[in-house]
């Protein structure tokens, strides 16, 4: 089974859709297409970043079923949006097969949630790129279905825990998820309230000053379209780079209106 990097920019591009999964998908995408290996699956031997890539597609979409039936049901809301990731991707039929066979793996009684994003973990080796981009994913079949209540959320930051990630940088990755979502809604910048745009920076209200100003260069820095281009990012996807950097500017802008500095 042949796999390309497109197919992973998509997942995470087309339906996480915010700034930072359009933008992880597409670098993530080039990363596949610059050298991860080609086969999967079958009698193939998935070794190194073959395996990761085999590892980051089923644990994908077998945590979103094991997520989807924690509250001992699947809702027609939750299939829907599993789905529309599934063909996001532009998968072959037999791809959306595999996808719909480790959804309902996942929900199954003897799926080891445990186990199987632990050896995610050791797969992606600390890329924090991948492991935004894969919490990202849940967080959008969550948000795309109305599922995120309590007991799901509480799952949520379980999963991020066992990958390394903190709950302000969870909370972040929230909060631009829902900007875009509603920059896609409103056909405007998405940053709505002070408390969002505190978010998406990742620092706390009463931060000082300085420390705002460090957290806007640190990820204007990690994000900035043209750095990004100039490391192997395709000029092609630039653009979904700088939909990235203009959320993020729209928090900082908010932020240094309502504090009035420069």
């Amino acid at each position: 089974m042949q796999w390309a990097g497109k197919a992973f920019g998509g997942i995470v591009g087309l339906i996480a859709g915010g700034p930072i999964g359009s933008l992880l998908g597409l670098v993530l995408g080039h990363q596949f297409d610059q050298g991860f290996g080609d086969r999967l699956g079958g009698g193939a031997r998935a070794t190194g970043s073959a395996r990761t890539r085999r590892l980051f597609f089923e644990t994908t979409f077998g945590v979103m079923g094991h997520i989807a039936k924690s509250d001992g049901r699947v809702s027609e809301e939750e299939i829907r949006a599993a789905r529309r990731i599934m063909h996001g991707m532009a998968l072959s039929p037999e791809q959306v097969t595999l996808a719909i066979e480790q959804f309902t793996r996942g929900k199954g009684p003897a799926f080891r949630l445990n186990e199987a994003v632990d050896q995610l973990s050791r797969a992606l080796g600390g890329r924090r790129d991948l492991t935004r981009a894969f919490i990202e994913i849940q967080l959008q079949a969550l948000i795309a279905s109305g599922g995120l209540d309590r007991g799901k959320r509480d799952l949520l930051w379980t999963i991020a825990r066992r990958l390394g990630m903190g709950r302000v940088e969870l909370a972040q990755i929230e909060a631009l998820v829902r900007a875009q979502q509603a920059s896609a809604a409103s056909g405007q910048r998405s940053v709505q309230s002070l408390e969002q745009a505190y978010r998406v920076l990742g620092v706390e209200r009463d931060a000082p000053t300085q420390d705002i100003k460090l957290a806007y260069r640190r990820l204007m820095s990690q994000h900035h379209p043209d750095k990004l281009v100039s490391r192997g990012l395709p000029e092609s996807m630039k653009a979904n780079a700088e939909q990235k950097t203009r959320e993020i500017r729209a928090a900082y802008d908010q932020i240094k209106a309502q504090r009035n500095f420069s």
